[in-house]
């Protein structure tokens, strides 16, 4: 079963936004993609754009239906321009001056979508946004969380009931670099008691604050399954329900 994954997002939020640019990304995404969604609220917006008269937009006729995606259908009328692009933008600020909205999801792997994501980070909106591991880092650094749709497909699918396959796709549990130097820091600058013990929440928090990140990238369901994984952090699970990390060396 999917297990549920420590929130590190507010949970006031209720209204959840789901825009997709159906021209770079899959449906294949969707199922996976909804329930890391549902972390936020409930997703009662749920759009996608493209010119769906295009045979390689076919896939989406079943996948709208299915799951309540209302196809919002444009035209290339220039060739060279992107129509998809400006009804998404334009679509995401009404919402915004609405103020029927309280976080985004954003679909796609096009680094055009960045001021739109800086815009609705500024009024505090959270946005995350699911695109390929190629997408240009200037798109994935100003989302709240940036999730590797590839990834979490494979994580999703390794999940389900049922399934015959290992818990984890053949590429995840990794700890890199710079994700090791990221929760290095974020260790660093939590409170501590005076066994060096920080929460893990306010760890995931700080970690969240200063990049996208999130642990699903590498293969993991959550924090605490990561740091399981380190070595040099000790996992103190404690009676107040809370979860606890140190760093060893």
């Amino acid at each position: 079963m999917h297990r549920h994954v420590e929130p590190m997002a507010n949970s006031e939020l209720k209204n959840i936004a789901l825009l997709i640019d159906a021209d770079n990304t899959t449906p294949q995404g969707i199922v996976p993609v909804l329930t890391v969604m549902a972390e936020l609220g409930q997703v009662n917006i749920r759009r996608a754009y493209g010119n769906f008269a295009k045979d390689n937009l076919a896939r989406w006729d079943t996948i709208t239906n299915k799951f309540g995606i209302r196809p919002q259908q444009q035209f290339d009328v220039s060739k060279g321009k992107n129509a998809t692009d400006m009804a998404m933008t334009i679509d995401a600020i009404d919402l915004l001056y609405q103020g029927k909205v309280d976080g985004f999801g954003i679909m796609t792997s096009d680094s055009d979508f960045t001021p739109l994501v800086t815009r609705l980070r500024q009024d505090g909106i959270i946005v995350y946004g699911f695109g390929e591991q190629k997408t240009p880092q200037a798109f994935k650094s100003v989302c709240t969380r940036f999730i590797d749709i590839k990834q979490l497909i494979a994580n999703y699918a390794a999940d389900k009931p049922g399934d015959k396959k290992s818990s984890k796709p053949e590429a995840s549990g990794e700890v890199d670099d710079d994700l090791m130097e990221l929760i290095t820091a974020a260790y660093s600058e939590a409170k501590r008691d005076d066994k060096g013990y920080a929460k893990l929440q306010q760890v995931g928090q700080i970690a969240g604050n200063r990049s996208s990140f999130d642990v699903r990238n590498y293969g993991f369901q959550s924090l605490s399954d990561m740091f399981d994984t380190l070595p040099n952090f000790s996992i103190d699970r404690r009676s107040d329900n809370q979860v606890y990390v140190k760093r060893l060396r």
